[in-house]
């Protein structure tokens, strides 16, 4: 009686223990797939954030180009304001009896 008793148990266990084994292999397979998830996530990630990398300095070489435009055009005219308001002035002074600057 004890030796089928002690059988019993046995079986028992190894069952017990198959099923442990079972289950780390369901783990092991899902800790695989998110894995592989994470990989190509990350990839997908480093994709993305090049591109926008890529957009982001193409915005400010463009950006960059425009603001030394303006410089530039404002630069000029700021130019030629001088030089009218220094013709202005000139001819102001050559008419002193016509006109007359107040301060």
């Amino acid at each position: 009686m004890e030796k089928e008793h002690l059988e019993i148990i046995l079986e028992d266990i190894k069952e017990k223990f198959d099923l442990v084994l079972e289950g780390h292999d369901v783990l092991r397979k899902d800790i695989h797939d998110l894995r592989q998830e994470v990989r190509e996530n990350r990839d997908e990630t480093n994709f993305k954030l090049d591109t926008l990398h890529q957009r982001i300095e193409n915005v400010r070489e463009e950006l960059t180009d425009k603001i030394e435009n303006v410089r530039e055009e404002l630069g000029g005219k700021i130019d030629n304001v001088a030089v009218d308001l220094s013709a202005h002035r000139a001819d102001t002074e050559a008419h002193k009896t016509i006109y007359k600057v107040k301060e």
